[in-house]
């Protein structure tokens, strides 16, 4: 009985990996595919990656979004941490339900209906869509992640830390920074890395909400799918699981560091 568990065990885990990961490993495969048509194989070759890189379009597009990425996920990292400190030590404050309802909205909220509204509220500012406004609609959308992810760390956080500190003398603030933030920098890590890959997965609210000189990498790819896939889009998807690959890679790494150093 065992046996036969252990067996269909394996099966599920290694079905499960394949259905994520072999339409990526297929990706990856053909984006060093010498034919032109990306559907037959015509032998091992970098020329796509050679084209890539002369292409200045692309490039800026791949530039745009992890500017924008960086950006908007460092400021939801900041709010979203801000966030879930407020909900997890301000206690039952007058306005908490409505505010815990603001701060999760966008996890249930289609993209949609979250991209058209904040359209309409930059139009009704009179905001000129572009950098700015994408940074805006980024980080309403990935803030909220970013508070899940922390609040859960800080929910199991043992408080008699922080209160053995300030016995000692140590202000609040500076009880956060040497104490605190430390104990929970792999969730605010985490929190970080989720937000950067939501937004330079973006495609819905990034088509509502940019303009002229700010076209992300998604946008850029979708409007070259229309008229057919390209070689060179396998090889710049490759790359993006390239990058996204080695930033979880060190980040996990720096997550080991701190858990070792605390312990």
């Amino acid at each position: 009985m065992r046996r036969g568990a252990s067996s269909f065990n394996l099966a599920a885990v290694a079905l499960g990996l394949a259905f994520l990961y072999l339409p990526m490993a297929i990706l990856v495969i053909f984006s060093f595919n010498a034919s032109r048509l990306v559907t037959v194989w015509g032998g091992w070759s970098t020329r796509w990656y050679a084209e890539l890189f002369a292409d200045g379009a692309m490039l800026e597009s791949a530039g745009v979004s992890i500017r924008l990425a960086a950006l908007s996920a460092s400021i939801a990292t900041m709010l979203g941490t801000l966030a879930a400190i407020a909900l997890t030590r301000a206690g039952r404050f007058r306005g908490r339900t409505l505010f815990t309802g603001m701060v999760y909205a966008p996890l249930v909220m289609p993209e949609v209906i979250t991209g058209l509204s904040l359209l309409l509220l930059f139009v009704a500012l009179d905001l000129d869509r572009g950098f700015w406004t994408v940074t805006i609609a980024h980080t309403t959308l990935t803030m909220c992640f970013v508070a899940v992810v922390v609040q859960s760390r800080l929910v199991t956080f043992d408080r008699s830390l922080e209160e053995a500190a300030m016995d000692l003398g140590c202000p609040p603030g500076r009880t956060f920074l040497l104490i605190t933030l430390p104990l929970i920098w792999p969730a605010v890590a985490a929190g970080w890395m989720l937000a950067f890959t939501l937004s330079l997965d973006d495609l819905v609210i990034a088509s509502f909400t940019t303009g002229p000189g700010a076209t992300t990498l998604p946008m850029r790819i979708y409007s070259q799918v229309r008229l057919g896939v390209k070689p060179e889009i396998n090889a710049v998807c490759t790359l993006m699981i390239a990058v996204v690959t080695a930033m979880l890679v060190v980040f996990s790494l720096l997550s080991k560091q701190t858990r070792a150093n605390s312990e």
